[in-house]
């Protein structure tokens, strides 16, 4: 009977004498540094997990001299980029209603400060733990997403309380690598593995009832072929005579997207007879109200956090007030566009930010010689933002940040690589000239 107890002591032991060794061995600091970024990439798919995750990045940042090493930092725009546009915010709740500034879901954009930690602790030895674990949790989400629509008949991952919005946007973030590493491919057999992964993911997209993120992902890759084709005609059509029949084939066959397109349709009808309570209906009525609220203030805006309280006491006067029943229809939380609700908040100056913060993004991949990716990125933003606060989604800018620091870092160990699109003008003039 004493035989278990001492295997059990003798197992225990063993792993304790193994997570020693190995501690020892790598260091106290560089065992939290991949702790850290691999809890983070984890923590991407569960907010309280996630927010758990930002202290233990900002701790592991620290011990690791973050602060006497800037000068990596001060070398990346998007680090710049990042500062400008969160200094903006903090400097617009200087003409904002303290007591009302603090309500909104603005504050959220400073998640975005978690790329300077992350991107820091980044170097060669460790980067295989943060794409590991950031792999990992992609395709658990994945086969849970799939399970809950092909299975349980729902939307996204309501174990995780990952709404249809968010899981649209992961699969779009997929859509887009995928089709990428499918135009950049150094072999035939992994540009259609690509391809085809890249195709799978879409089909997953377009059963789910987002509409305006399956708009931004289509945008996103049609962009892609045509930057990657553009100088070689017959490919360029080829591919996107492609894209367009399997973007047609996905939406006949997917009952979510027909379904999404008629009450879009109602909605629209609804609208102009005066019925506003609906989805569309709803973000129409927001938009109107936030473009006059950029129209009174257009160079500051109302101050950082103060959108929300513009738009509740403007509801009631607007138009004589035809939108004042909206609330019961659903809780006003920000304006459903991103351009709308930087802009009410900070005027001019947000937007501007927001513009610098975007170019700062492409010059990110454009830098380490991924311009077609960045600017596929970039194009997936702004197409979102037209339907969606898409910056304020707790999970995806994270997530866009940690590939945008992994695409920085593995670029780092290939010096010698050229920019892709700079490849395709290359290659179609080469080939001109043999010819």
């Amino acid at each position: 009977m004493s035989a278990a107890p001492d295997s059990g002591n003798e197992q225990t032991g063993f792993f304790s004498k193994l997570v020693f060794w190995y501690g020892h061995a790598l260091g106290w600091r560089e065992l939290l540094a991949r702790f850290a970024l691999g809890l983070f990439c984890i923590a991407l798919w569960h907010n309280g997990l996630f927010y758990s995750a930002i202290p233990v990045l900002a701790l592991a940042w620290l011990v690791d001299g973050g602060l006497f090493k800037l000068d990596r930092l001060i070398k990346q725009p998007l680090v710049w980029g990042i500062l400008v546009f969160c200094g903006v915010w903090l400097l617009g709740l200087l003409w904002s209603d303290f007591p009302a500034a603090f309500e909104g879901k603005w504050k959220k954009y400073f998640i975005l400060l978690t790329f300077i930690p992350f991107f820091a602790l980044l170097n060669n030895n460790r980067w295989p733990w943060a794409v590991g674990a950031l792999l990992s949790g992609y395709v658990g989400i994945l086969a849970l997403g799939s399970y809950q629509w092909a299975i349980e008949g729902a939307q996204g991952i309501p174990w995780l309380k990952f709404s249809y919005l968010g899981y649209s946007a992961a699969i779009g973030t997929g859509v887009i690598l995928a089709a990428f590493y499918g135009c950049i491919a150094a072999t035939r057999r992994r540009a259609c593995f690509s391809w085809l992964l890249a195709l799978l993911l879409l089909f997953l997209q377009f059963n789910q009832s987002s509409r305006g993120l399956l708009v931004a992902t289509l945008a996103a890759l049609l962009l892609i072929l045509v930057l990657r084709y553009r100088i070689e005609g017959r490919k360029l059509m080829a591919s996107l005579t492609a894209a367009v029949v399997a973007i047609a084939v996905f939406a006949a066959s997917s009952d979510v997207l027909q379904e999404r397109l008629y009450q879009a349709g109602t909605d629209l009808r609804l609208f102009q007879q005066g019925h506003y309570q609906t989805s569309l209906g709803y973000r129409l009525a927001m938009w109107e109200i936030g473009l006059r609220g950029i129209a009174e203030r257009p160079l500051l805006g109302h101050g950082a956090g103060m959108a929300r309280q513009y738009f509740d006491e403007q509801i009631v006067t607007h138009q004589q007030g035809i939108y004042r029943n909206l609330p019961e229809f659903q809780k006003t939380v920000h304006f459903h566009n991103e351009w709308i609700e930087v802009g009410v908040h900070l005027g001019l100056l947000g937007i501007s930010a927001w513009v610098f913060l975007l170019w700062c993004w492409f010059q990110a991949f454009k830098r380490c010689r991924m311009g077609l990716l960045g600017a596929a990125m970039v194009c997936y933003i702004v197409m979102a933002g037209l339907s969606h606060v898409f910056l304020l989604f707790s999970r995806i800018p994270p997530l866009l940040l940690v590939i945008t620091a992994l695409v920085i870092c593995w670029r780092q160990q290939q010096p010698n690589e050229s920019d892709t699109i700079d490849d395709t003008s290359l290659t179609a003039h080469e080939a001109t000239a043999d010819a």
